[in-house]
């Protein structure tokens, strides 16, 4: 074979640094962004938080979003900007109360019992149950064997752990038997809140039962639900419940709603390790003078810019020394853009979202139109992953609440007159329908169907079953009641 050379042109597609900075920023949350934006700050020297107001400062160096801030301004804040300073003298005559949560005379001088201001934790079940078991008059024996079923019992309750496997775990030389074991157990179970330390939901019920008055009405025949019955009673089969219990529809009402009343988690209410999902809104939706309009939140807005210390040293010395100082100030210059340029192109894309669903925030659910998202990366003239990125756990506060921007995208079902009807819409009125159906005939997919077609939506069966499985409402068999 002879060998050769040949010339060939190709395009390919180059990533940038700057490109892939601005990707990455533009996929992260607010929470990660901020996070994200603390590493850099440190890593930087040239960069810095701007906590003052922006008054006069460059607008390349510093990132002022352009939503109105007296428009979106909350009524503290309008407040805040009218109070009178406080006086300077102040301090003079009055002891002050520093940042790092210490009191401090005029002179400086640290008081001798300094005090950090923390919220308490949130006590957990555990620390709950442990604090009550001191209390009871039990030998350390027993004592010993409650503490380990309190470190066997989940954050809900519940002892899923057999006393037979706990029985093992001990050592042969502790000679602990299963009574033994059974007796620790009653003693937790009395302990607070009614239902801990149940091994099952029927178990856990009937404690919350035992422990109610004995005058409480109907409350032996609501023991006896929970503790022979309760699948019957999930599958609300109330024919074969009364010939079962032999009582009428006012006793198996009473005591079905006084079983509704239980608390099926009885350890939920205390704390937990996991910490709470925290939501923070990047766009703010209001009507002004007819129109819905979507602004920035300023208070997640970072305000960056360059720090004039090291900018001036660049401007008197340019030479090859200060080459880290030099690409510093670069990666400074491309955070700073890619930021506005976030936050921006969020603006841009929540904007057009309104604009296609203003209907929704008229009239709420039932009038949500369709929408893709290549319907907005046509508009804006991006990529549909440029907006799937936008819209992935960025929020929008609404006078209807907040709400994920990929909320307002949703599949579409053909309508007779050559419409189309969004998904969110028909949710919306099959959760309507079903919460004003007659409760002792409920209405059947089937039903719904008819309904919907009668308001010329064409949907299939199993297209409103889904729907309805989606919004967690049980099937018509199942929303009987007597």
């Amino acid at each position: 074979m002879k060998q050769g050379l040949q010339l060939r042109f190709s395009q390919n597609l180059a990533l940038t640094p700057q490109l892939q900075q601005s990707i990455r920023l533009l996929q992260l949350s607010t929470q990660e962004l901020n996070q994200e934006l603390e590493a850099i700050l440190q890593a930087n020297p040239l960069l810095e938080l701007d906590e003052k107001n922006a008054d006069g400062s460059d607008a390349v160096d510093t990132f002022i979003p352009s939503s109105a801030a007296q428009e979106t301004a909350s009524p503290q804040e309008q407040t805040r900007t009218e109070e009178t300073p406080v006086q300077e003298n102040f301090a003079d005559d009055y002891l002050e109360y520093s940042g790092n949560t210490r009191w401090e005379d005029s002179a400086g001088n640290d008081d001798d019992g300094d005090y950090n201001f923390q919220e308490a934790a949130p006590e957990t079940l555990r620390e709950h149950l442990l604090s009550q078991l001191k209390l009871l008059t039990l030998s350390e024996r027993d004592q010993m064997l409650a503490m380990v079923l309190i470190d066997a019992i989940n954050e809900d309750g519940y002892l899923e752990q057999p006393l037979e496997e706990l029985v093992d775990m001990f050592e042969p030389q502790a000679e602990v038997d299963l009574l033994e074991l059974q007796t620790a157990l009653k003693h937790v179970q009395n302990l607070d809140p009614a239902g801990v330390g149940a091994r099952n939901l029927s178990e856990c019920l009937s404690l919350q039962l035992r422990a109610m008055p004995e005058q409480t009405a109907v409350v032996e025949l609501s023991k006896n639900l929970v503790e022979h019955h309760l699948p019957l009673l999930a599958s609300r089969d109330y024919g074969k419940l009364r010939k079962l219990l032999q009582c009428d529809d006012e006793a198996l009402r009473q005591a079905q709603h006084l079983i509704t009343q239980l608390n099926p988690r009885p350890g939920g209410e205390f704390g937990s390790i996991s910490s709470d999902h925290y939501i923070q809104h990047e766009i703010i939706v209001k009507k002004i003078k007819g129109v819905w309009i979507a602004s920035l939140n300023d208070e997640v807005v970072p305000k960056l810019r360059i720090n004039q210390i090291y900018a001036d040293i660049l401007k008197r010395n340019r030479d090859s020394s200060n080459q880290y100082l030099m690409s510093q100030m670069q990666e400074a210059k491309w955070m700073i853009k890619n930021i506005q340029q976030r936050f921006s192109t969020i603006l841009r894309v929540s904007q057009a979202i309104v604009d296609r669903q203003r209907n929704f925030f008229e009239h709420g659910e039932v009038a949500m139109r369709p929408l893709v998202l290549r319907e907005i990366a046509d508009e804006l003239g991006l990529h549909e992953s440029t907006v799937s990125r936008v819209t992935t756990r960025k929020y929008m506060l609404t006078p209807r609440g907040v709400y994920e921007l990929k909320y307002f995208f949703g599949s579409h079902v053909a309508t007779e007159s050559g419409g189309a009807c969004s998904a969110t819409a028909i949710r919306a009125l099959i959760k309507q329908m079903i919460a004003e159906e007659n409760p002792k005939k409920p209405l059947s997919d089937n039903q719904i169907t008819d309904v919907l077609s009668k308001q010329g939506i064409v949907v299939a069966r199993r297209t409103i079953a889904k729907y309805r499985e989606s919004l967690q409402l049980p099937a018509a068999s199942q929303r009987k009641a007597l």
